[in-house]
């Protein structure tokens, strides 16, 4: 063999890894082996951070309780936390799919971070000593209590660093604007038809209301991930582990965090079914279901300019058409449905897998991992950018809102208190048979004249409740 190589081996014998690399034999055997694809958990960031920080904790922890010598604890530990802080990051090449557990990446992180300590030590990289993968870097672990925590961290952090800042942030620019334009009084829609009025502060205000309540969701579902696997060890039962193992790494995992991390109550649980990270999902799922509430309001207010409702004026950011000249379209307002439509198929393919845990384990922690991070990253990029590009631009046409309004036909609400339904049916009918006004019409049936209509229908007036019989 070359010098380019170097000759590892494991359990089932020798195998040829390249010279300058950390991993060892089984991530080479993975490499060989799993050609699916070249999805790397969202670029791997997140997972390989959530690995490093577990392997770290773990090697401490075995140290504290007297599992493991200090000295190659304290080894394990600083290459661990090279790993978590992304140095070793090209070290970690392999994909979504592979064994469901996720046993090859847990061995990954083993011997990177072994062969790291090896080195830091003053030994070759690599097998060897003074540092073994199994022996000292998995100590009290396996891949099936190893990998739900990862995915529990990694999503933990994900969803408090990019997804929340990115909601909060499209909340507060839509809160902006239902204060500023709050007094622009427009025509409400039901069944597409024309309805009574609003205000658009009152509209925007919904989808502020709406992505509150999709934060909120997100939050309590999210909740069960403070919960961890490790101390399970292979089936739930913590075989070869310390029994104040998992206790000890969940309180050094929340100290450095800053994170309420806890054991998991029932480890059977925590390794044959991922409950938390479906609820997450299906969460997440929530939130576009709202973005997308949100997305076509904006791309039926914009529809025209002058053909359609016209009502909002979107930002202009790029050219809408190839062959029309001077189209504009709402790009944003696609981009980001297209998102939550693909976190809607991320949800179902999370809502299968977390259904087939089969006895002692579930066997699709890599997909489901995956699936939900990139629902967290594709929905944090795409709110990111409406909020940029359209929610802050986002005016009222005010010219276009009040010829809608005064044109309405469903003003004849306001009516009913003082004529009746009936009366007031006859009037919104008389006027759109006849092409007039509705204030035109009233008058011609004799039913009101004009000053009284003047006086009772204020638009207005009518988005709020009524109180002129207090």
């Amino acid at each position: 063999m070359s010098d380019d190589w170097r000759i590892e081996s494991d359990s089932m014998g020798e195998i040829g890894v390249p010279a300058g690399r950390y991993w060892g034999a089984q991530t080479q055997r993975s490499l060989a082996h799993f050609t699916v694809g070249h999805e790397r958990f969202v670029w791997g960031r997140p997972v390989i951070r959530a690995l490093g920080l577990v392997k770290l904790h773990a090697a401490l922890a075995n140290a504290e309780l007297g599992v493991l010598p200090a000295e190659t604890a304290d080894l394990i530990a600083r290459a661990a936390r090279e790993v978590a802080e992304g140095q070793l990051d090209d070290e970690f090449p392999l994909v979504v799919f592979q064994t469901g557990s996720g046993t090859q990446t847990n061995m990954n992180a083993n011997e990177v971070i072994a062969a790291r300590a090896n080195e830091l030590a003053g030994g070759e990289r690599g097998g060897g000593g003074p540092v073994h993968p199994n022996d000292h870097v998995n100590r009290g672990q396996s891949s099936n209590d190893v990998f739900p925590t990862a995915m529990h961290l990694a999503t933990v952090a994900e969803l408090e660093e990019r997804l929340v800042p990115a909601l909060a942030t499209l909340r507060d620019t839509f809160a902006a604007k239902a204060q500023e334009h709050g007094d622009v009084v427009m025509l409400g829609r039901t069944h597409l038809q024309d309805a009574t009025p609003v205000r658009l502060g009152q509209v925007i205000g919904g989808w502020v209301a709406q992505l509150d309540q999709a934060l909120a969701t997100l939050m309590h579902a999210g909740e069960g991930l403070y919960d961890l696997a490790l101390g399970g060890t292979a089936v739930g039962t913590g075989v070869n582990t310390h029994p104040r193992f998992a206790e000890t790494v969940a309180r050094r995992l929340a100290e450095q965090t800053g994170r309420p991390f806890r054991p998991a109550p029932d480890f059977a649980a925590a390794l044959s079914a991922h409950d938390t990270m479906l609820n997450v999902s299906a969460a997440l799922r929530t939130l576009a279901a709202a973005l997308i509430k949100i997305a076509n309001d904006v791309r039926w207010y914009a529809s025209g300019p002058r053909s359609g409702l016209g009502e909002l004026r979107i930002p202009e950011n790029e050219p809408g058409s190839s062959i029309m000249p001077g189209k504009v379209n709402p790009t944003q307002a696609e981009a980001l449905t297209q998102v939550a439509v693909h976190v809607y198929g991320n949800d179902a393919a999370v809502a299968f897998a977390d259904s087939q845990g089969n006895f002692q384990l579930n066997v699709y922690k890599p997909l489901i991992l995956h699936e939900v991070l990139e629902s967290i990253s594709l929905l944090a990029d795409a709110m990111s950018a409406f909020d940029r590009f359209c929610a802050q631009g986002l005016e009222p046409n005010v010219p276009v809102i009040r010829r809608h309004l005064d044109d309405s036909l469903m003003l004849a609400t306001a009516l009913s208190p003082h004529i009746g339904y009936e009366s007031a049916a006859r009037v919104a009918q008389h006027a759109a048979r006849e092409g007039l006004t509705l204030r035109a019409a009233a008058v011609a049936l004799g039913l009101v004249d004009a000053e009284q209509f003047d006086a009772w229908v204020r638009p207005e007036e009518m988005t709020h409740p009524d109180d002129s019989g207090d």
